[in-house]
């Protein structure tokens, strides 16, 4: 079944039909658009427009760079920040090498990108003469600055490639973008410091300049060269610049595609592929040509990686080749966890796409649909295609391998939005354009999708695993308290041996960044590791259990063992309040040390904490911050609030004083709320009661009118004393009962009330109980049917 739907004005064509599922049909624009006499003013305005999509993609990223708060995985700091930490500021400055780095199995380009950056930024404050806080912050926040500018790139090149795919007045290439903004996946991982997030935003661009008219097939050029042979010299002038112009953008695309296989070596996947497509579909001079560039690009970029690698590791060393040898010959990935093979399917790319994923089943079919249907040759319903290949096969080959994560086919979710596009125009286009009510389901179920991934990105980056970023926040918090006043004032001061305060983090390994967020080389801090086993046999890795695993299975024994005085031996006062205890050496400064001193500040996750209730009961340690992290977790140890241990008394008693605090606001505000319950239900009943504090009746006085026939008085009630009264004005006040009909006035005369005196709803000063219920029963018992009817009456005339 096929429908149609207006195209856009600005399009070479006025409508067309929607492509069946099984088969599509092109509804795109032509590259190449006809010459005009207003050509160069439609260059001005597309490169206008481009370059303020640009900036506002960028501004767009450093929004959602900064309302990131929350941990998603290790590798964005130990990956890159950590050692670009070392490389900018010293070997001296605490930060965390891990065994990766120690093995050469990362590129050095990553973290030195983030080196200059810290390079830059310390340069800045100490231009600015920037307060120790200030500068620490500063320090937190260049690096998302950076990796927000490469999230707007990659995000503006996801829409140059739909453009160069569908057409650059298409409502495909919009869609494109639309859908990379409103992505939660995007917001949540693009403006991290990952390694997948530079790699792919690198691969897209490369795809940008990737040759795709390479992808006609044989006959087709053979044609075109037999045209070009009987063509006049300015025809072959313009072969010739043209070819020129193809060659400088395979070089770039090759470039790029050399430096993305060069930071994670999986990304070579993606261009055997279109390699292989482009062989199999060009000429042999093209086919030349695509292994002469490759050679000349590809060897100029790894001989200067392994000159980088050269200088930043000391000695000579070929990472990439070291990477595979360890995670696959060696099997050490296995070691951080196995999944299922379905596991890319089952969750690669529902994490990825979210809401969009039917549309993106439907594109991938429609696409690779185009591989058998396809024999003209025609360069646009190829594009997809291939997008659709590398999508598939990617997910298909790392899905042999035990160990698999949604980041590693992070770089195909730009072209997966390419093609969940067209399906995605095809169903809500039609419902925003037309103003027919038959497309208001349509129109209910875009506002829905938009809303859902709202709220999974804002929960995702600000509420699920926030306790990590803002328990480190609150050590550099401590440490300002804290620190000697050398330590405040110099930046370049390298000397360790000055007092700081000390943090030891009881959590599973990598939980939470380090001297990436910690930043001041004084805060002596230990954490548990989680060390491989390289080197070991089968049997050794069968029973090897790391540091963390150890804390673990019998954290009594790991604390009397691993701890320094073990049980038996706390400190009684933080070190900053100890003069005669030493401060940390440089070789506890190193966190996956066997041995550790009892720190200032323990920190651990609530699942941990009615066993170190019951094993350091004895000790000086209490509670001096609690920090909500998430509501779930898929580890169990990783589960509850993340919680601060401290030895000072006086932040324990000022986190018990803000505590108790707390409570009582809350259970005021608790209370509050019931009785604005009790408010709404009994506003419900009789609209205009207020029962905000019980029986208080001042809401009541704009009942009260000075009319004498409607003024009624309180009754005399028998209270326990004469002087008290539970009314708050006195008892000889005139009013009304809210159900009391209103004296009716024509033109300023009033009109007389049909209501009795000696009605039972009236009650006059004076009058005791007794009396004004005699209305209901007693001698007046014989005309209450009577009453009722004249009251019935009067109530609804």
């Amino acid at each position: 079944m096929s429908s149609s739907r207006p195209r856009n004005q600005l399009s070479s064509s006025s409508s067309s039909s929607f492509p069946s599922l099984s088969s599509p049909v092109s509804r795109l624009r032509p590259q190449h658009s006809p010459p005009s006499s207003s050509s160069s003013s439609s260059t001005t305005t597309a490169s206008s427009l481009s370059t303020n999509l640009l900036f506002f993609l960028i501004a767009f990223r450093l929004l959602n760079a900064f309302t990131v708060r929350t941990f998603f995985q290790p590798d964005e700091f130990f990956q890159s920040l950590e050692p670009a930490w070392k490389t900018a500021f010293g070997d001296n400055q605490g930060a965390w090498i891990t065994w990766e780095w120690k093995h050469q199995l990362r590129s050095s380009i990553h973290p030195l990108i983030f080196a200059a950056v810290y390079s830059a930024a310390d340069l800045v404050a100490q231009l600015l003469r920037l307060s120790p806080a200030t500068r620490a912050d500063l320090l937190v926040a260049a690096p998302k600055t950076a990796q927000a500018v490469i999230a707007g790139v990659g995000d503006f090149y996801t829409w140059k490639l739909a453009r160069y795919v569908y057409g650059a007045r298409s409502y495909e290439a919009w869609a494109t973008l639309v859908l990379t903004v409103v992505s939660p996946w995007q917001w949540f991982c693009s403006t991290r410091t990952l390694s997948n997030c530079l790699e792919t935003t690198i691969t897209i661009v490369a795809l940008y300049f990737w040759p795709w008219s390479w992808s006609l097939n044989s006959s087709s050029s053979a044609g075109q060269r037999r045209t070009t042979r009987a063509a006049s010299r300015e025809r072959r002038e313009r072969k010739h610049s043209a070819d020129s112009s193809r060659a400088k953008r395979l070089r770039r695309c090759l470039v790029l595609a050399a430096i993305a296989c060069i930071l994670r070596p999986t990304n070579v996947l993606i261009w055997l592929t279109l390699a292989g497509v482009a062989w199999l579909r060009t000429s042999w001079e093209q086919r030349k040509t695509l292994v002469r560039e490759a050679l000349l690009c590809g060897s100029a970029v790894l001989l200067l990686s392994v000159l980088i690698d050269r200088l930043f590791y000391g000695f000579w060393t070929f990472p990439p080749l070291r990477f595979l040898h360890f995670n696959i010959a060696q099997s050490l990935a296995v070691f951080y966890g196995k999944n299922d093979w379905h596991y890319y399917l089952s969750q690669g790319f529902p994490l990825l796409l979210t809401t969009v994923l039917p549309f993106t089943l439907v594109g991938l079919y429609r696409a690779l649909a185009q591989l058998r249907l396809s024999a003209s040759g025609q360069l646009q319903p190829l594009m997809p295609a291939q997008l659709a290949l590398i999508s598939v096969i990617m997910p298909f080959v790392l899905s042999l391998i035990s160990h698999k994560e949604v980041r590693f086919i992070y770089p195909l979710l730009p072209s997966l939005h390419i093609l969940t596009a067209p399906p995605l125009v095809d169903y809500f286009m039609p419902a925003v354009l037309r103003s027919s009510r038959s497309y208001m389901p349509r129109r209910l179920t875009l506002i829905f999708l938009l809303l859902v991934n709202v709220v999974i990105a804002l929960y995702t980056t600000i509420t699920h695993a926030s306790g990590p970023l803002n328990t480190l926040s609150y050590l550099r918090q401590q440490h300002d308290a804290h620190s000697s006043p050398p330590s405040a004032l110099d930046h370049s001061n390298n000397d360790h041996s000055e007092r700081g305060i000390t943090a030891g983090f009881l959590m599973p390994c990598h939980s939470t960044p380090w001297r990436s967020h910690l930043v001041y080389p004084t805060i002596h801090a230990w954490a548990l590791s989680c060390e491989p086993p390289v080197g070991l046999t089968d049997a050794q890795k069968a029973t090897y259990l790391d540091e963390a695993d150890q804390f673990y299975a019998n954290p009594a024994q790991f604390l009397r063992e691993h701890m320094i005085g073990g049980l038996r031996h706390i400190p009684r006062k933080p070190s900053y309040l100890s003069p005669s205890q030493p401060p940390p050496s440089q070789s506890q400064l190193n966190p996956p040390s066997t041995t550790h001193n009892w720190p200032d500040y323990l920190i651990f996750f609530a699942q941990l904490e009615p066993t170190l209730r019951s094993l350091l009961r004895a000790s000086s340690y209490a509670e001096c911050q609690r920090t909500f992290n998430t509501a779930w977790h898929d580890d169990w140890r990783r589960t509850g609030d993340i919680v601060v241990w401290c030895l000072d008394p006086a932040e324990q008693q000022a986190w018990r004083t803000a505590t108790r605090q707390r409570e009582t606001e809350s259970r005021e505000r608790q209370f509050d709320r019931i009785v604005e319950g009790f408010r709404r239900e009994a506003s419900g009943k009789h609209r205009s009661w207020n029962w905000n504090r019980g029986w208080d009746l001042v809401p009541f006085r704009s009942w009260f009118s000075s009319t004498p026939s409607l003024s009624l008085s309180l009754p005399a009630l028998s209270w326990p004393s004469a002087s008290w009264s539970p009314w708050p004005w006195p008892a000889t006040t005139s009013w009304s009962w809210p159900w009391q009909p209103k004296r009716r006035t024509w033109f300023g005369v009033p009109i007389p009330q049909l209501w009795t005196a000696r009605s039972p709803w009236t009650m006059r000063a004076g009058a005791g109980t007794s009396d004004w219920f005699k209305g209901w029963g007693g001698k007046n018992s014989k005309s209450k049917s009577k009453s009722k009817k004249s009251l019935d009456r009067d109530l609804w005339s």
